[in-house]
């Protein structure tokens, strides 16, 4: 084999000391090279060639004796420096290489020779053509490929060469090349070898890392390649991590700015964090790695919306800031930083201390930057858009004609060319328009048109400012419109509502206020486009809560719009308005029960599926578990790298599932597959009786009906919005009230309260039931509250009127047999669920010692669980579970393996986080996110006799986050639940006639779920003379 490479010793040996080895192999070492020994294991054997042979044998030794003669010269060379001596080692190896052609097995080697010897030549500038060097080690490494045993050794040559040539010419793409050179290298050297110790010397790896961190920034698919493989050659503890770490960070906040991209996003606080990690007090550069993760986590709070962002990236810029004291050549640019945040704060939080502080900031940022500083353009705007901000709120004209002013002087210092041009442009454009609706001056609004317009021509179409250019402009119409009555001017407005809202490269929070906006104008003005509006808002409400990683953050971002809490109801009162009842009941359900509704759809059936396609359902079904475990884990997640990282990592997920949800829709007849139902699918809910959707709204309070065939029925009522609330709030105090009341007096202000619910809401719902749809009495009803709807006891709605012949005058449910659902689309799930038959087992669990500060001792806990072992069936598998048994893991176990369950014990709603509503047991609490992430498809009913199951929470009425909503997300097809606090004492009648009424005597061993709002209704009747009214109120029935 030909030699190629350093000389690092000489072999001295006798033939008769080689052959004295006889045919076993042995080593020769040699000194020490750069900490590594070297050393050769040889095998000697004797060969006889003929005459063909030994005639290629002589040239074979020619080639040897050449080589040799040239590693002689060579080495004599890098000693002596003498340029002679260099030239004959490269003439020793071009006739080397002239003899070995391209199919020779020493061809490799000899390009090897050549090349290296020229290559040190031209690192002492003896020599000059490293373009040809670097084409021999090419040529020498195609012919070494992967699992060649000098394709290491190949690779690092033509990094060597790249990297002697970028020395000295400086070409960026030759470093980025050794890059990958060495990347593909390094894991093919072991520690500890020779060809380790020469790639991590300083002219080996370290100088092409720093390199590439000197690189300018490139946001390019090419360039953050390069920087995450600049990453992977500097582990931890490397010295250049740091750099490389914000480097790569920097191209993801780059490229987020082109794309919008939310990975890049949270890759780069990722990076970010670990970077300021690296940094310990008292480092040069920490104030602008904590500079560069405050700017990425304000990014993504302007992107997501999230506040915790926000604040993390103020306390940040606080601390860049204290270590840019006055004097300090960067002080102006944290000045600004933290200004900025502070203005975003203040629009989230309109804390004044904010906004004057911000003002206060950016004056002293520009006292720091005189007429003649490059970045005063930057600074006069923005101050300029502080001091726009608090007119906005304060109304101070002083304020505004100084933005004005300001702005002006920025454009004034901007070059036409200048890409920060058109936001300036915005800017005054925003503020002339402000000025246009106080002074009414025609020439201020006419330039705020002309300015957006012209910012517009400048930004191509997918330019992320094209947002903001939409947004102004849409101000400046809508002030001319006010002032001056053009209907032109509106429907411009509208139409750069229609775009701003669309454009793809804001985050959903910014285009969920802009629709958001586009619904109160169009509504203001009774625009044709209202309806539109609505189901835009929706639309990206949905897409933007399923980027959020736990079910909790689900609800947090449905409440961070101020307004949005009533969107599903006005949208669908924008639709009856509009006679249009079938989008009205398709917009409620769209918009109602979000968060369960998303929840749902990663615990769908998909039996047609799996028959039509088995692979793409398991597919989907494995997404669809990995997603909701990844909710759920993310819900408890309290650090803040760690949320970060899950956060991607769930997003990936939700992009995966997407995929799969993409391809099942493009199978036939699966078109549809988790789009929000239309009225067809959701007529689906009425099969077994009518559903009334009451819908309380700002605009009109209506009841939708919703009958087994044919279009829903609207019925207008007279009640407001104001009045519901009224009612909500005399409910709360008569029940409190009646709960101090001696059990046998009368319920004087809750008899006055059901009458007015049977007079202004359910009356007329009743005679069309009767008179339109001809409904029979005793069939069932459901009733599917909105908004304030759903704090009022419907079902007990009573006339307490006696007729001419004294007898009474019948209530609702002496009518109809009531149960409620939260959504339509719940009763059909719960509906398809019941075609599998299970074989029933009935658990009873109670807790009434629950321990010290988990409630008072419920007394009638182990008496009402006696009762209810022996009304159920005997031919049931029945289980009874209390004491030191019903703890949070005992009764989960239950609830799993049961079909029937009855449940004692305190209940508590949380009304400040509703997922952490619970059920008391022994040792922790039993909570709605324990029973969502419990899925129990062969259940089928549960007794809730425990306080507050089924009431949400006042922040989101309309997502009915409750206990009892939990247990039938869960499976339970049918769920007896509480709006209010039940009496331990009196609960157990109704307990006791429930049980007798739902196994009836004649229908041994009937355990029917469906029979349990009949049951209910039998019960709550029987009882009434010896359970008070608000006792027999408090229970109502969900589902089946």
């Amino acid at each position: 084999m030909l030699g190629s490479g350093e000389v690092i010793g000489k072999l001295e040996l006798s033939w008769d000391d080689l052959l004295n080895h006889g045919d076993e192999p042995f080593d020769i070492s040699f000194p020490p090279v750069r900490g590594v020994h070297p050393s050769l294991t040889l095998k000697v054997a004797v060969v006889h060639a003929c005459d063909d042979a030994l005639s290629d044998s002589l040239v074979d030794c020619g080639i040897a004796r050449d080589t040799d003669a040239g590693h002689a010269q060579l080495a004599a060379y890098v000693t002596s420096k003498d340029l002679s001596q260099l030239n004959t080692a490269v003439e020793h190896f071009q006739l080397v290489l002239d003899q070995c052609p391209v199919s020779h097995p020493d061809h490799a080697a000899a390009l090897t020779n050549l090349a290296w010897a020229r290559l040190i030549g031209y690192a002492r500038n003896d020599l000059q053509d490293i373009d040809g060097i670097t084409s021999l080690f090419r040529e020498a490494l195609a012919l070494r490929p992967q699992r060649h045993s000098d394709h290491p050794l190949s690779l690092y040559n033509l990094a060597r060469a790249l990297t002697w040539r970028h020395n000295k010419k400086r070409t960026a793409a030759d470093i980025c090349e050794a890059a990958q050179l060495y990347h593909e290298l390094l894991p093919l050297c072991p520690e500890g070898t020779y060809l380790r110790s020469i790639v991590e010397g300083p002219n080996g790896v370290d100088y092409v890392i720093g390199g590439c961190n000197n690189l300018p920034i490139d946001a390019s698919e090419e360039g953050i390649c390069l920087r995450r493989v600049v990453l992977e050659l500097c582990p931890q503890g490397h010295q250049l991590r740091l750099s490389a770490l914000d480097n790569l960070s920097s191209a993801l906040i780059s490229r987020f700015t082109q794309r919008s991209n939310i990975d890049d996003l949270d890759e780069s606080i990722q990076f970010s964090r670990e970077a300021v990690s690296l940094c310990p007090e008292g480092h040069s550069d920490l104030a602008r790695y904590l500079n560069n993760l405050a700017i990425s986590l304000q990014l993504r709070f302007n992107h997501q919306g999230k506040p915790n962002d926000l604040d993390e990236a103020i306390s940040l810029y606080e601390k860049a800031l204290r270590l840019h004291p006055v004097g300090h050549k960067y002080r102006a640019t944290s000045l600004n930083n933290l200004g900025r945040a502070l203005l975003s704060r203040f629009n989230k939080r309109k804390d004044i201390d904010d906004i004057t502080r911000a003002i206060s900031l950016r004056r002293e940022a520009l006292t720091l930057r005189p007429p003649g500083h490059p970045r005063r353009d930057t600074t006069l705007s923005n101050l300029a858009l502080a001091l726009q901000t608090r007119y906005d709120e304060l109304d101070v004209s002083e304020d505004l004609n100084e933005a004005i002013d300001l702005y002006r002087e920025s454009l004034q210092l901007k070059q036409l060319d200048d890409p920060e041009r058109h936001g300036t442009l915005l800017n005054l454009s925003s503020a002339l328009s402000s000025r246009f609706t106080h002074t009414e001056k025609n020439e201020d609004v006419e330039e705020a048109i002309n300015l957006c317009q012209e910012s517009l021509a400048a930004l191509p179409l997918l330019h992320p400012d094209r947002y903001f250019s939409y947004i102004w402009l849409k101000g400046a119409y809508l002030s001319r419109y006010r002032i001056l009555h053009d209907p032109a001017d509106l429907s411009l407005a509208v139409e750069n509502f229609r775009l701003a809202s669309g454009h793809p490269t804001q985050g959903f929070p910014k285009r969920i206020r802009t629709a958001l906006g586009w619904v109160a104008e169009a509504e203001s003005h009774q625009h044709d486009s209202a309806l539109e509006a609505y189901q835009v808002c929706l639309e990206l409400f949905d897409n933007h809560v399923i980027t959020r990683s736990s079910i909790i953050s689900w609800r947090e971002a449905a409440t961070a719009f101020s307004g949005a809490r009533s969107l599903p109801v006005d949208a669908a009162s924008c639709a009856i308005r509009g006679n249009s009842l079938r989008r009205a009941v398709e917009l409620m359900e769209q918009g109602r029960g979000q968060q369960w509704s998303l929840a749902s759809r990663l615990k769908t059936p998909v039996e047609d599926l799996e028959s039509a396609n088995p692979k793409l359902a398991h597919d989907y079904l494995e997404l669809s578990k990995l997603l909701s475990n990844a909710a759920q884990k993310s819900a408890t997640i309290t650090d803040r790298a760690a949320a970060d990282r899950a956060a991607t990592k769930y997003r990936k997920l939700t992009e995966q599932w997407e995929a799969a949800v993409t391809e099942i829709r493009n199978l036939q007849a699966f078109s549809r597959f988790l789009l929000p139902p239309l009225y067809a699918d959701l007529q689906a809910a009425a099969r077994h009786g009518p559903v009334i959707i009451l819908i309380a709204s700002q605009y009109s309070c209506s009841a939708v009906i919703v009958p087994t065939s044919g279009d829903p029925h609207n019925v207008h009522l007279s009640i407001t919005l104001a009045d519901l609330k009224t009612l909500k709030d005399r409910f709360t105090r008569a029940i409190r009230h009646a709960s101090r009341m001696d059990s046998a007096e009368t319920r004087t202000d809750l008899i006055v309260l059901l009458r007015i619910v049977w007079d202004e809401i359910m009356l007329p719902i009743v005679n069309v039931l009767e008179n339109v749809l001809k409904l029979k009495h005793r069939s069932r009803i459901w009733l599917c509250p909105t908004a304030a709807f759903t704090s009022i006891p419907l079902h007990a709605a009573h006339p307490f009127q006696t007729r001419s012949d004294r007898s009474k005058e019948p209530c609702l449910e002496d009518i109809y047999i009531c149960s409620y659902t939260p959504t339509l689309s719940a009763l059909i799930r719960s509906r398809q669920m019941m075609k599998k038959c299970v074989t029933p087992s009935f658990v009873a669990i109670g807790q009434g010692q629950p321990g010290a500060g988990k409630g008072k001792a419920l007394s009638a806990v182990d008496s009402e669980l006696e009762l209810v072992h022996k009304l159920v069936p005997a031919t049931a598998n029945h289980t009874t579970i209390s004491g030191d048994a019903a703890t949070r893991a005992g009764a989960l176990q239950a609830l799993e393996g049961n079909t029937w369950v009855h449940l004692a014990c305190h209940g508590k709603q949380d009304p400040t986080q509703p997922y952490n509503s619970h059920f008391v047991m022994r040792d922790e609490h039993l909570t709605l996110l324990d029973i969502m992430d419990t899925h129990i498809p062969h259940a089928e009913f549960a007794f809730l006799s425990a306080c507050h199951t089924a009431v949400g929470d006042e922040k989101t009425p309309d997502e009915v986050i409750h206990l009892a909503a939990g247990l039938q997300f869960s499976g339970f097809k049918s769920v007896v639940g509480t709006l209010w606090e039940v009496d331990d004492a009196v609960v157990k009648y109704v307990v006791q006639a429930f049980y007798t009424y739902m196994f009836h005597p004649k229908e041994v061993g009937v355990m029917d779920p469906t029979k349990a709002a009949w049951a209910l209704n039998r019960a709550t009747h029987a009882v009434k003379t010896i359970v008070p009214l608000e006792q027999r109120m408090v229970f109502i029935h969900i589902g089946v």
